[in-house]
């Protein structure tokens, strides 16, 4: 890395490997700091990472994208890694709903997908034809989505409301909010819409499905979250001169003047002009000095909430697509990770060569986060059979569970309070992660959103001058 001597550049310390720490760290070293990254964990990724179970290759869960990700999208751009993900040309969610006993299901197969037509009516041909919702529950969507366009995101209020209040009070139903607003909401929100906030829920839909034609198109990665999120990062921290140390956790910040110091475990410390805290929400209120931000000590009511993946190995292949969503069971979203884990190549795989990996993704499951893998196993197999009929003369070679217990912040009214903007009160200390104010969800593309806000922030701080920010949360340039 070229730049002024070592000397004469600003020392930085990002706190946390995840991709808000990602994002800062390379900011802040583009900037011609001295950057260094610590990570508790012995990978980068935070919460969307990779592992092996035996010869098999397993994300710990299943994470996508959309095409209004642009922050999330302008990370994979700077990580070298488009050929690593496949975004859809155009939005298609094939949606399986069923009925019926175990033994005698009825199911039926609608699809939401996009026209090459300009917003609402890029969808307005799915939903006539949607099979899940009668006339008037069509008409009763129409209707929500167009008072979803009146609202404005920027009115504090939506935040005291429930979306589920809001949404009965604009015409909806019980079927409208299975069938289309928790379908997608549930997934996106990690909460049922009457405890979600109405500003987050009315971001994600107005800003994914009501912006543009094309931004709800789904993106994912086409190799294991690993292969993204920690190796190409990585190599390209360490390409930028970024020092990244693993298994290397924080125990205490010392603020001061000139510099701050970061205590690992082991005693260490590290001195920086500015500490960017990039971890999860509890591990940043254990660093933070007193009265570091307004209304520090009301972070303990910023409560949390899991997700649960289902991971299944068949004998052979029962899923003839690459992920569906389901109505009518428990089960939520279904993706073939047949390729992604290198099934094929194991002695499972290679004993049967039809073999087919599928993980079910499961949020808003507080009931069931806790419950044995026997007691899962008996609720979700035969919710399987029930959807796909070759499933149940299927062999299971296989199955486990991940559990997530803290996946995501709670959305619930009242959280956007809650979240405190990248700059405190302490100068050269920034906050970031998906959890802050980044008017997103916690999802990747927020977590993207928190590195650039502390990054901007702390150049800022400095006087340094900054690459001219686009406004759309892409790699500025």
């Amino acid at each position: 890395m070229t730049g002024r001597a070592d000397a004469a550049r600003p020392a930085a310390v990002v706190v946390g490997g995840g991709l808000a720490g990602i994002t800062a760290a390379l900011r802040l070293a583009e900037a011609d700091h001295r950057v260094t990254l610590v990570e508790g964990r012995p990978r980068l990724g935070g919460l969307a990472f990779s592992f092996q179970r035996g010869e098999l290759t397993v994300d710990n869960g299943q994470h996508v994208y959309l095409r209004c990700c642009t922050a999330y999208r302008g990370l994979i751009e700077r990580l070298g890694a488009n050929r690593l993900v496949h975004l859809q040309d155009r939005l298609d969610v094939p949606v399986l709903g069923v009925s019926g006993p175990s033994g005698a299901p009825v199911r039926t197969l609608g699809r939401l997908r996009r026209a090459a037509l300009p917003v609402p009516l890029h969808l307005a041909g799915s939903l006539a034809r949607y099979p899940h919702l009668g006339p008037a529950d069509r008409a009763r969507v129409v209707r929500g989505a167009l008072a979803l366009q009146g609202l404005d995101l920027a009115d504090p209020a939506l935040d005291a409301v429930s979306f589920g209040d809001w949404l009965r009070r604009n015409g909806q139903n019980e079927r409208t909010l299975a069938a289309m607003w928790d379908l997608v909401g549930v997934a996106t929100l990690n909460a049922r819409a009457d405890q979600v906030s109405l500003a987050l829920a009315a971001m994600v839909f107005k800003t994914g499905l009501l912006s543009d034609a094309g931004a709800s198109d789904i993106g994912m990665a086409a190799v294991p979250l690993g292969a993204i999120h920690h190796d190409a990062a990585l190599a390209e921290l360490e390409r930028a001169g970024v020092k990244v140390r693993l298994r290397a956790r924080a125990a205490e910040l010392k603020p001061g003047a000139p510099q701050h110091a970061v205590r690992l475990e082991g005693g260490e410390l590290l001195s920086a002009d500015t500490v960017v805290l990039a971890g999860a929400q509890d591990a940043a209120a254990a660093l933070l000095p007193p009265e570091a931000i307004d209304g520090q000590h009301r972070l303990t009511e910023f409560g949390t909430a899991p997700i649960l993946n289902v991971h299944v190995v068949y004998d052979r292949k029962v899923l003839r697509r690459p992920f569906f969503a389901a109505l009518g069971s428990p089960v939520q979203w279904v993706f073939d990770r047949t390729g992604h884990s290198g099934l094929a190549g194991t002695d499972l795989g290679r004993s049967h060569p039809g073999a087919q990996y599928l993980a079910l993704s499961q949020s808003a499951v507080e009931s069931e986060i806790e419950l044995p893998v026997a007691e899962l196993r008996r609720r979700y197999l035969p919710e399987l059979a029930r959807l796909l009929p070759a499933a149940g003369g299927a062999e299971v070679l296989d199955f486990f569970v991940t559990r997530e217990r803290t996946a995501t912040f709670d959305p619930a009214p009242g959280s956007a309070a809650l979240r405190p903007q990248a700059r405190t009160k302490v100068p050269g200390l920034l906050l970031a992660g998906s959890w802050t104010a980044t008017g997103w969800p916690a999802t990747m593309e927020g977590a993207v959103r928190s590195g650039h806000a502390a990054a901007d922030a702390a150049l800022a701080g400095l006087g340094t001058r900054r690459p001219v920010d686009r406004g759309d949360g892409r790699w500025p340039r």
